[in-house]
């Protein structure tokens, strides 16, 4: 286990998997931990990547009580870690929330990344405007109101809806049991989410991207992915038919086929 400082005295928690091909750095979303990962990152270590996973601040093994835990806090901590181990040219994945991370992380690295996968990502932006689609402020206020009154109901409900096929129970509770591991202060990365626009920065890069995303996700619409491709000409979108939120999880062997060959590409 290795932690590194990255706000006073108050630690992040990542694990650094070695290996000889090019790194790539996975990033979970709101309320989920490293281990969200957990039939990604052995494929990708087997096949001789270097992989890094991170816990974003008050999840999983890091601290629990930030003062800062907005988008942009989280994406210099994806970077210090970078920094901190030296990597070479890194692949940042971000799914969900973590998309909004690995962007920003991406346009802080500028020349030092190599490429920017957005899983499902909730990037440039998660909320809608007269020229983006997604939700509503509203929508997450609503969520982080349930999830003060009764955080137990709430993070199930969001774990069930996850995947556009119902999950195992024994998958539902696992991602559940995750989303219980996170600290109250998480609950203000989604609120600056809400009010987060990275489109200046996701249009800017001159790194390939790739767009994994499920056709009936629930969370982040599919035209938001396919405005992506509007914004910059190096991104490609990959459509996973049937699948939510989680293409990783919902279509593994075809995630990783995609995921691995971006990597050599």
């Amino acid at each position: 286990m290795s932690y590194l400082a990255v706000e006073n005295d108050r630690r992040i928690y990542f694990e650094h998997h070695r290996g000889d091909e090019r790194p790539i750095v996975l990033i979970h979303g709101w309320g989920a931990n490293t281990r969200y990962w957990d039939t990604t990152a052995p494929a990708l270590k087997a096949a001789g990547h270097e992989v890094v996973l991170v816990d974003l601040r008050a999840c999983g093994r890091s601290d629990k009580d930030f003062e800062d835990a907005t988008i942009a806090a989280l994406a210099d901590d994806v970077v210090k870690v970078v920094e901190h181990l030296g990597l070479s040219s890194p692949v940042i994945n971000g799914w969900s929330l973590g998309g909004a991370v690995a962007t920003a992380a991406a346009a802080a690295l500028g020349s030092r990344a190599g490429g920017l996968v957005l899983t499902g990502g909730a990037s440039p932006r998660y909320t809608a405007t007269d020229d983006w689609p997604g939700g509503s402020t509203d929508d997450v206020e609503g969520v982080l109101t349930g999830a003060a009154a009764n955080r137990a109901d709430t993070f199930r409900g969001v774990a069930a809806a996850v995947c556009a096929t119902p999950p195992s129970s024994d998958v539902l509770d696992w991602i559940w049991g995750m989303f219980m591991e996170m600290g109250p202060v998480g609950d203000d990365s989604l609120r600056d989410l809400a009010r987060t626009d990275l489109r200046k920065e996701l249009g800017g890069l001159d790194i390939p991207i790739l767009l994994p995303h499920g056709r009936d996700d629930a969370f982040v619409p599919f035209a938001g992915a396919e405005a992506v491709l509007e914004l910059n000409s190096r991104a490609r979108l990959v459509p996973f038919d049937a699948c939510g939120h989680a293409p990783f999880l919902e279509d593994r062997d075809r995630y990783l086929a995609e995921l691995t060959g971006f990597l050599k590409s």
